[in-house]
């Protein structure tokens, strides 16, 4: 009953948002555009989706724990103006008409609590890009277009040495073709929660290589650290999140969220059992 009562609060509170009786200056490219200045220019990424913004109130994640200065570092990261770092944020505040039903219901009730959590921190003199970016398959009532998208994002890195720095369950690229468009990948291991802790050990392993790799970031709330701190070192890094996930999603044209089963496979032994033998000759350091 609780639930239901709050899915009709969520519904009414968009509609008067949606209809402009709630105000709403925040303005979100669309994830196209998004692909675009990612594939046309050298701008960095970093990326906020609906946990960031739980973090930014003072809330757990499942991987990360909460703490005053990592909520404040985050609402730091969301009203930052750069020109040559593009912030996203979820385009859900003009229509959700483009979500199918549980997608709709998910975001509607992400913003009844926290709507003044984005009009308190986003920078009202920027438009935001899409954090859909990486997220492009599961929300999509209509996906028709999604193949299109991962083939443009899947050049962003065309002919481009890669270093990937992510968790040791995240295997990004691993059984599926995402990443075979780069000219070589490296991989930085990192843990697989709390990672916000061993941010200087990831810092140093990331700046021993040239400025001229592509970092992909894929360590939840300290990839938001990461992102900021190589691009102020001159790096271009791109915050992708789940977008491996989101990849096999759409490749295999699953319906709705599914585990994928190199999510287990931690160690070295299960990782060779599994075929994944070109994914541990690409990791160099493990944090």
């Amino acid at each position: 009953m609780k639930q239901k009562i709050k899915d009709v609060l969520a519904a009414i509170a968009y509609f008067l948002y949606e209809k402009g009786i709630l105000h709403n200056r925040i303005q979100v490219h669309t994830i196209d555009e998004t692909i675009d200045v990612l594939l046309n220019t050298e701008k960095s990424m970093v990326r906020f989706g609906d946990g960031e913004i739980v973090m930014i109130k003072g809330g757990d994640l499942m991987l990360q724990k909460a703490s005053p200065e990592i909520a404040e570092g985050l609402a730091g990261i969301l009203a930052y103006s750069h020109d040559d770092l593009i912030v996203t944020i979820p385009g859900i505040f003009e229509t959700l008409s483009d979500h199918h039903r549980e997608s709709r219901q998910f975001w509607r009730d992400h913003l009844l609590f926290c709507r003044k959590t984005y009009e308190r921190y986003c920078n009202p003199d920027r438009v935001y890009y899409s954090t859909f970016v990486s997220r492009c398959y599961y929300y999509a009532a209509d996906r028709s277009g999604c193949g299109a998208q991962f083939a443009k994002i899947r050049k962003i890195w065309e002919n481009r040495d890669v270093v990937v720095v992510e968790g040791e369950r995240t295997h990004n690229g691993v059984g599926n073709d995402l990443l075979d468009t780069a000219r070589s990948v490296e991989r930085i291991i990192c843990p697989p929660s709390n990672a916000y802790g061993a941010i200087p050990a990831i810092l140093d392993a990331c700046t021993a290589y040239g400025k001229d790799r592509l970092f992909l970031l894929s360590v939840g709330v300290a990839a938001k650290f990461l992102a900021v701190d190589l691009f102020g070192r001159g790096y271009r890094v791109l915050d992708i999140g789940n977008l491996d996930m989101e990849y096999e999603w759409f490749v295999t044209r699953s319906p709705g969220k599914r585990k994928l089963a190199k999510h287990d496979l931690v160690t070295e032994e299960a990782n060779r059992a599994a075929g994944h033998t070109a994914y541990l000759e690409q990791i160099k350091v493990r944090i």
